[in-house]
C-alpha cells in the first residue's frame, strides 16, 4: 500500500512534510516522494498523524457489558484516530489482579477488539489477603503497569493504604513496571463526603465532597514515597493544576490529565449535571488554564480519556450521589486535543505528537512499535481533514455510551481514516472496516526510558 500526497507529522519536527508512505506487511517500509504501489490511498489535503494512544480506558468486559464492551469501545477509539488502548483492571469481573483473571479476560476480548490493546494489572486491598507479590510477578510479563487506588468506590477493588502502596512500589520497581495511582486522599474525601451528603443531592455538594486539597495531598504523599524508593510512578487523570505542579522535575514520575479537566469546571457541572460526573470531579473555574499550561510545558506527559461510559438511566438518576461516575471519551480524545490544543491554543506540532502518542508509547514500553511514524514501525496512522468542522452528537457515538459532556461542541479537524498495521479499520464514509479480533494484544518489549 502507498499513501500519497499527504502532509506527514514526524516526531521532533515543527512542520508537516509532504511525503509518501510505503506500507508492507503492516509496517512502514519506505518514506519518500513519488512512491509507487499496487494499492494507493490519495491523502491530498489531509494531515497524517501517528495513531493516537489512549492509555486509560474502561471497556468493562467481562462483567459490565451493559455499559460498554471491547468491540464497541475499540470501534469508538478507531473512529477518533486512536489505534492503541490500554484497558484498566478494575472494571471487569473478575478484576485483573492475578494471572488467572487476566487470561480469562484476554480470551474474551482478544476476539473482539478492533484496535491494538494492552492491559494494566491491578493491586487492590484484597490482594493483601493473599500473596500480592506472587500475583504481581505472574502478571508482569502480560501487563504494562499496575493500577492502584488511594480511594475506591468499588467493593471488588478496594483502596491501598500508604504502607501497602509503598510495598507495591517496591515490587513494581523490581519488575520494571510503573505503578499507576488514582490520587485522592482517603481521609479527606470520606470526611468531606459525609459532610456534603447530609446537605442534599445537588451538584455543589458532590463537588465539595472531593476537594482540590485531597488530590494535592495524595499526589504529594505518593511522590515522596516513590522518590524514596526510586520507583516508577504515574498519576492518572490529574484534575487539579496545583497537584500537577508537584510532578515538575521529578525523575521517573509522570502524570496525565483528561479532556474533561481541560475543558470544564464546577460551573459546567452545575449546568450539565450527570453527563459530566467523574471522580475526581472537575474543578474550579480557571483551573483548566493551569492544566493546559502544565501539558504544554511538559509537567504533564500526556492526555488519556478515562473512557468509562454508562447508560442514560445510570447517568441521570436525579441525584448527584447516585449518577454513575464516568463518561465516554476515547472517540473524542484526539479530536478534542487537535481542535482545542493544536488549532485553538497553537500547541506546537512536536509537543502535540508527544501528548497524543509518543510519550504514552515511551511510558509503557511500546515505542519500538508504536507512537511515531518511522520506518520499521507499525503503520498506525490517523488521517485528518484539517478544514472539516463538526459538532459532537452523542447519539452518533459507536460506543455504547451516548451521554457526553462535549454534546453540541464544534471541533475543527476530523479524522477521515484510521489505519492500524497497514489496514484501514475506520473510514468516515464506510464506518468500521475491520473485523472483531483484528486488534493485537500488546506486551512490553523494551525498557521505557528516553
Amino acid at each position: 500500500m502507498i499513501i500519497k500526497n499527504g502532509k506527514i507529522a514526524f516526531s521532533g519536527e515543527k512542520y508537516f512534510h509532504s511525503r509518501d508512505l510505503k506500507i508492507e506487511q503492516g509496517k512502514i517500509a519506505e518514506i519518500g516522494s513519488n512512491l509507487l504501489g499496487e494499492t494507493e490511498i490519495d491523502a491530498d489535503g489531509l494531515q497524517i498523524f501517528p495513531g493516537a494512544i489512549d492509555p486509560h480506558v474502561h471497556f468493562d468486559e467481562p462483567g459490565y457489558t451493559d455499559r460498554e464492551d471491547f468491540y464497541h469501545g475499540s470501534c469508538a477509539a478507531a473512529s477518533g484516530g486512536v489505534t492503541t488502548v490500554i484497558d484498566m483492571p478494575c472494571t471487569s469481573v473478575p478484576p485483573v489482579t492475578n494471572i488467572k483473571n487476566l487470561k480469562q479476560k484476554l480470551e474474551i476480548v482478544r476476539q473482539k477488539s478492533v484496535v491494538d490493546f494492552g492491559f494494566f494489572g491491578g493491586v487492590s486491598g484484597q490482594c493483601f489477603d493473599g500473596n500480592f507479590q506472587k500475583y504481581m510477578t505472574e502478571l508482569a510479563d502480560y501487563v504494562l503497569g499496575f493500577k492502584t487506588y488511594f480511594i475506591s468506590g468499588m467493593n471488588s477493588f478496594s483502596r491501598l493504604d500508604l504502607n501497602q502502596f509503598q510495598q507495591v512500589l517496591k515490587i513494581a520497581k523490581e519488575l520494571n513496571r510503573p505503578a499507576l495511582l488514582h490520587a485522592e486522599d482517603y481521609e479527606m474525601v470520606t470526611t468531606a463526603e459525609a459532610s456534603a451528603r447530609v446537605k442534599g443531592s445537588g451538584w455543589h455538594n458532590y463537588y465539595n465532597s472531593r476537594p482540590e486539597a485531597a488530590e494535592i495531598i495524595a499526589v504529594r504523599n505518593s511522590v515522596e514515597i516513590a522518590e524514596e524508593i526510586g520507583a516508577e510512578l504515574h498519576i492518572v487523570h490529574i484534575g487539579t493544576a496545583e497537584a500537577a505542579k508537584l510532578l515538575s522535575g521529578k525523575n521517573k514520575i509522570t502524570g496525565e490529565t483528561a479532556p474533561h479537566y481541560l475543558e470544564f469546571s464546577y460551573d459546567d457541572l452545575e449546568r450539565i449535571g450527570g453527563a459530566l460526573k467523574t471522580a475526581p470531579v472537575v474543578k474550579s473555574p480557571g483551573n483548566a488554564d493551569g492544566l493546559w499550561q502544565a501539558l504544554m510545558d511538559g509537567t504533564l506527559d500526556f492526555v488519556a480519556s478515562d473512557h468509562a461510559p454508562a447508560l442514560e438511566n445510570q447517568k441521570n438518576t436525579g441525584s448527584a450521589w447516585n449518577d454513575y461516575s464516568g463518561i465516554p471519551g476515547t472517540g473524542t480524545l484526539f479530536p478534542y486535543l487537535y481542535s482545542e490544543g493544536f488549532v485553538k491554543r497553537n500547541i506546537g506540532l512536536n509537543r502535540f505528537l508527544k501528548i497524543t502518542a509518543e510519550n504514552a508509547a515511551w511510558r509503557y514500553g511500546l515505542f519500538d512499535r508504536k507512537g511515531s511514524i518511522e520506518i520499521g514501525k507499525d503503520a498506525d496512522l490517523a488521517l485528518v481533514d484539517p478544514n472539516a468542522r463538526w459538532t459532537v452528537n452523542g447519539r452518533d457515538f459507536i460506543s455504547k455510551g451516548k451521554i457526553t459532556p462535549f454534546e453540541g461542541m464544534t471541533f475543527q479537524g476530523r479524522v477521515v481514516k484510521t489505519i492500524i498495521r497497514g489496514q484501514v479499520v475506520f473510514d468516515r464514509e464506510k464506518g468500521i472496516t475491520a473485523q472483531p479480533g483484528f486488534g493485537k494484544f500488546l506486551t512490553k518489549r523494551v525498557k521505557a526510558e528516553h
